[in-house]
């Protein structure tokens, strides 16, 4: 199988740094335009499914790659929701900015920046516990979907742990990797297992602002 994993595109609360979780925010017009641009970088993939969170910002931008591969061929690709691609509940912290989190919840967050992998946030959950449900919707994905290419759209934590299980790395190293808005992941599942292949590609984004900067000249 061939995994093209997608974080979905800008909602405000990125845009403001605030935690977003399991809080249900849907993409911002800047974020929309980022998943158009997204889903023509993929227009080409020989994708046979698409999964997503069904929390908004996933789910819309699923539903904007569904389209654009639609358009260009003759597939029928409905967006399969999964409650297991869900981003990290973050529970008591929904909502907060980045400077409330430190004001107020300081240790708190000395904790996370010292063990973040197994500290379960205050009402939500932790790193092993999101990457436990994640890896399950994969596992559950590539037995439906083995020698095939598969889109599935998810969040940053989601998909950083995911891409830890994957190549082995230490859930305490995940920011080690790069995980932005609307960037796409692949990884290539064989006999040896998981192969990352590529990792959290904006190449497209950066194209569309350039053609933007070009049309407003």
């Amino acid at each position: 199988m061939r995994l093209i994993l997608v974080r979905h595109g800008e909602t405000l609360w990125n845009e403001t740094q605030r935690c977003q979780g399991f809080s249900d925010i849907e993409l911002s017009p800047r974020g929309r335009e980022q998943a158009e641009l997204l889903a023509l970088a993929l227009k080409q993939e020989p994708v046979q499914a698409i999964y997503s969170s069904p929390l908004k910002r996933a789910y819309e931008t699923a539903q904007i790659i569904a389209r654009m591969l639609q358009a260009t061929s003759s597939r029928t690709l409905p967006v399969k929701a999964d409650d297991q691609l869900k981003e990290l509940n973050q529970g008591q912290l929904e909502g907060l900015t980045s400077q409330e989190l430190l004001a107020y919840y300081p240790d708190l967050m000395r904790e996370w920046a010292h063990r973040p992998a197994t500290l379960i946030l205050p009402g939500g959950e932790s790193l092993v516990q999101l990457q436990e449900r994640a890896w399950q919707a994969v596992e559950r994905i590539y037995k439906a979907h083995a020698g095939q290419t598969v889109v599935v759209v998810a969040h940053k934590f989601t998909n950083l742990t995911i891409i830890c299980k994957a190549i082995q790395l230490e859930l305490s190293n995940f920011r080690r990797l790069g995980q932005n808005l609307a960037a796409k992941t692949i990884l290539e599942f064989g006999e040896k297992g998981p192969v990352l292949t590529c990792l959290n590609d904006i190449h497209h984004l950066k194209i569309g602002e350039r053609e933007k900067t070009k049309g407003e000249s």
